[in-house]
């Protein structure tokens, strides 16, 4: 049984055009605004879109009551909202899921497979110190949109 194996390049155009290629954006917004309005977002490339889902951490957050159209909470390919009393409990989870990532740890993941037209496996590189910047980054997004009484919304 032959399996194609290819090892995710966010440099590769080609790359970036395959579904198994995500991104999300977390948006600061207010749910009692009248009209749709981002007061500001913090992109998640796909690296750190992987590595959310690889160190449990969307798992972990769905202990959080999150608003989703699905009603699958914080899901792949959905969009969630988060009310602002929860963001403290948010930051709290996850130092949680942090405490047991070792930054030397470097992984590669699979990500998906396909079995038509050509068995393929794709797999990714998981640079644990980059993704925990990118959490550093998301606790401050989450204190600031607390202090400011927004509510978040997470596009994944």
């Amino acid at each position: 049984m032959n399996v194609q194996h290819i090892l995710i390049n966010d440099s590769n155009p080609e790359h970036r055009e395959l579904s198994i290629y995500r991104t999300g954006t977390v948006n600061r917004i207010r749910l009692q605004d009248k009209t749709y309005t981002t007061y500001s977002s913090l992109a998640m490339d796909s690296h750190d879109y992987a590595a959310f889902f690889h160190y449990g951490m969307a798992e972990a957050l769905n202990k959080l009551p999150f608003l989703s159209e699905s009603n699958n909470g914080l899901d792949s390919w959905d969009e969630a909202f988060l009310h602002n009393s929860r963001l403290e409990l948010m930051n709290g989870i996850i130092d949680e899921c942090t405490a047991s990532i070792n930054p030397e740890n470097k992984e590669i993941i699979l990500l998906g497979w396909q079995d038509q037209p050509l068995r393929t496996a794709y797999f990714r590189d998981i640079d644990p110190a980059r993704f925990l910047a990118f959490i550093v980054d998301l606790k401050q997004f989450v204190e600031e949109s607390k202090a400011q009484g927004c509510d978040l919304e997470f596009m994944l």
